[in-house]
């Protein structure tokens, strides 16, 4: 196990430009922004602007940029996908069925992080192992096709989180003074109680299933197959 400063020293020392932070601002990601910016303040931030962020999450952005003196890189989907999308199965098609939701993830997050990631070697994220089942696994290097995913909290607690986002007077998203653990698209995201997981609050209505988008987790299955035709039909419309 390595430090987190090691692992992000790692990537930014090895790949320079061709590595980013990939965030969504919430703690560890902005934990991780704090830590690669005392390294490296030119180091490259990115977050995924899939038109359904909550405002919370827009004045992030501006934050992270006035305190660390970083020009957020924020990256969109295609429209043409996101037209065809909702031209055929509604604006809140996530509410439907998992697979619909898992169609709008795919199309708003992953084929968008995996089109601009053509031009990186390697980038690093949030994921702790302790935030679900689903990601109990998850070391603090991965390459994958090819790239570098680096996840330097791995290892790390949600205490541990919150310890070094009060010593270092890290920026919070304001959505956690308002009961949320996890923060995503804002139709998507609610805050949860204290008896519920930290991953409660995204799908929440869906009542089965691994709470991921795609981005750290690929469906298996009847689900993959369903996912590949419904993208099928929107890139070849």
């Amino acid at each position: 196990m390595l430090a987190p400063e090691e692992v992000l020293r790692w990537g930014i020392s090895e790949f320079g430009p061709r590595f980013a932070v990939v965030t969504s601002f919430q703690k560890e990601g902005m934990v991780l922004v704090d830590m690669a910016a005392r390294i490296d303040p030119t180091v490259r931030v990115i977050t995924l602007e899939t038109g359904r962020l909550p405002a919370e999450t827009q004045e992030m952005m501006t934050t992270v940029e006035a305190r660390y003196g970083i020009t957020v890189e924020r990256i969109s989907p295609d429209p043409g996908e996101v037209e065809r999308m909702t031209a055929a199965h509604g604006m809140d098609l996530f509410r439907k069925e998992v697979v619909l939701r898992k169609l709008c993830c795919n199309v708003r997050k992953v084929r968008t992080l995996d089109r601009f990631l053509t031009h990186f070697d390697a980038f690093s994220v949030g994921l702790r192992r302790s935030q679900a089942d689903s990601r109990e696994s998850v070391e603090q290097k991965s390459l994958i096709d090819g790239k570098w995913k680096l996840s330097p909290l791995a290892f790390w607690t949600a205490t541990q989180v919150d310890e070094y986002t009060r010593q270092n007077d890290v920026p919070v998203h304001p959505l956690y003074a308002q009961g949320y653990t996890s923060i995503g698209c804002e139709p998507c995201t609610r805050a949860v109680t204290s008896e519920e997981g930290e991953r409660a609050g995204r799908w929440w209505w869906e009542v089965a299933g691994d709470k991921e988008c795609g981005l750290h987790l690929t469906p298996e299955g009847k689900m993959v197959r369903e996912l590949d035709v419904l993208i099928s039909e929107l890139v070849h419309a």
